[in-house]
């Protein structure tokens, strides 16, 4: 378990959440709501409409007055932000100077701004990436960008604020609506853990989770942070679209764990957490639920999805009650 991803955050920009467009200052060579794409940015050879070249991204006029453009996102959930990414993804040439960003909480759509990110140079076709110290919460935000140009996504990582409240009421404690979130994971070679914890039915194998073929001994995991601590009731987990590529068994372990925990001693606890279910095969493009549970868990905050050797999981869903 020497190797693995780092998650933590989560993209509050997500149309996954809820976060759309609210409003822009022009749209005519690329639509805003490109800019929010969950997926990677994409270059389309040789690909024109009606305006020009076709670019995966939000891209304003040339602007002839004075001024700058902007995009205005409203959050599907409020959060408080931690670093934001900015990419100019196969923009060279048409990007932006420069950018910043603005940010408010807003209940009426009047709004009163605030910068987090102070007016920063852009390169061409390159990822830029700002940690931010704020503990404020927001559902606004504006991206400035001066005087125009192309930018090819905005992601907003942080953390969700949901205010859970204890309840008899059954909830899926591992719904990224709710709050949870990936920790840390092996591996995510064809798809991100994130798509486990999404809501809905998974639409493709590109909407999962999917690791690379393991060439050696070990196991593929993930690491999720529950909504609040609970009591699990029952476990359903799917392999929709895997079925050459599905893992052959899995397993998963909980455990009640301090929020400050640092998440190496996170992971390395992991291996020592109780069992919630013990190896279970797999089959392919199944949906599997389990609601025969080790009754000596109790409490839980963390869950660990381990699957043998490796493979694709679609959508995790643990349904249980707030304590």
């Amino acid at each position: 378990m020497n190797k693995y991803k780092i998650k933590n955050y989560i993209n509050l920009a997500s149309p996954v959440l809820g976060s759309k467009i609210y409003k822009f200052s022009d749209q005519f060579f690329g639509n805003a709501s490109r800019l929010i794409k969950d997926e990677d940015p994409v270059f389309k050879e040789g690909v024109y409409d009606k305006h020009g070249k076709w670019m995966d991204g939000w891209e304003t006029r040339r602007k002839r007055d004075a001024g700058n453009d902007y995009v205005i996102l409203k959050l599907g959930i409020p959060g408080k932000i931690s670093e934001i990414q900015i990419d100019t993804a196969f923009f060279n040439g048409n990007q932006p100077e420069y950018a910043s960003i603005d940010v408010c909480f807003s209940k009426n759509s009047k709004f009163k701004w605030n910068t987090i990110l102070t007016k920063k140079k852009l390169n061409p076709n390159s990822l830029h990436k700002y940690k931010i110290k704020n503990n404020n919460t927001f559902n606004y935000v504006r991206l400035n960008i001066f005087p125009d140009g192309g930018v090819a996504r905005l992601k907003l990582l942080g953390d969700l604020i949901v205010n859970n409240k204890k309840s008899n009421e059954k909830i899926d404690l591992s719904s990224v609506l709710k709050g949870a979130k990936i920790i840390a994971c092996s591996d995510e070679h064809f798809g991100v853990a994130q798509n486990i914890i999404s809501p809905g039915k998974s639409i493709n194998m590109g909407n999962g989770w999917e690791t690379k073929r393991r060439r050696g001994e070990g196991y593929d995991w993930v690491i999720i942070k529950l909504a609040d601590i609970g009591l699990i009731d029952s476990i359903n987990i799917q392999t929709h679209h895997f079925k050459g590529n599905y893992p052959a068994s899995f397993t998963i372990q909980g455990a009640l764990n301090n929020t400050n925990v640092g998440i190496i001693k996170l992971i390395k606890d992991s291996q020592k957490w109780q069992s919630i279910i013990s190896k279970t095969k797999l089959k392919p493009h199944d949906d599997f639920k389990i609601d025969k549970l080790n009754s000596k868990i109790k409490e839980v905050n963390y869950l660990k999805l381990s699957i043998f050797p490796d493979g694709g999981i679609s959508r995790l869903r643990v349904y249980g009650t707030i304590l």
